[in-house]
């Protein structure tokens, strides 16, 4: 509360539109009995408009949008076009009327340029084998119907009607104005059709519930 208190004093405004607990999934108890609803007390005073939960694992997202009165969840990484295991999290967001704000869709690089190299970066860490494989694949498919891995990667999270938004990083503005460019771009429906997931990819680190 006194951060929030803080933050407003140095944005000088009297009220933020959304207010997120970062990365928490080492503190769900918490978050769920005493942080979320001292968020909820402000947004009731009118400090906040809406209170969410932001985090690359999508099973504690899960269960705080079960207990909690959030409106909002940021997931990362976790419902891109090369990993989709943040799924149920979204079904059920869906279910409860809360909007997600997907965020990463280039899972660190990897689906950020339109052709993977085994110099890219998937979640934070160098690409294996599989998922590069994976990533070449859906670039060869974008190709074929005449647009870049990039452009289908940023737009892929608007496919389920619970993303309200799509959240990735740029490193300047020409970076800012080609993001930009793809998201008014449609991308052709059939490719979609194909985009479709053939193989699991391995069950990595944020594909797993974290450590309780």
């Amino acid at each position: 509360m006194t951060e929030l208190g803080d933050s407003l004093d140095r944005l000088g405004t009297s009220h933020v539109d959304i207010a997120l607990v970062h990365d928490p999934e080492r503190a769900i108890p918490q978050v769920i009995d005493e942080t979320v609803p001292a968020l909820l007390s402000m947004r009731d005073e009118g400090l906040i408009t809406a209170v969410g939960v932001g985090m690359n694992y999508w099973q504690p997202l899960a269960e705080i949008v079960d207990r909690c009165d959030v409106d909002v969840v940021m997931l990362a990484g976790r419902w891109t076009l090369l990993d989709r295991s943040g799924e149920p999290l979204l079904d059920l967001c869906g279910r409860r009327g809360v909007s997600v704000l997907a965020a990463a869709p280039f899972n660190s690089g990897i689906l950020a340029q339109a052709t993977p190299s085994e110099r890219d970066m998937f979640d934070y860490a160098p690409v294996s084998g599989p998922v590069l494989r994976r990533a070449r694949e859906l670039a060869a498919l974008c190709r074929a119907a005449d647009v870049e891995l990039p452009h289908v990667a940023i737009r892929f999270p608007l496919r389920h009607p619970a993303v309200a938004s799509v959240v990735a990083g740029m490193a300047g503005p020409d970076q800012v104005r080609g993001a930009a460019q793809r998201m008014a771009r449609p991308v052709p429906e059939p490719l979609w059709r194909r985009l479709r997931p053939t193989v699991p990819l391995p069950d990595g680190t944020f594909s797993r519930p974290p450590p309780r």
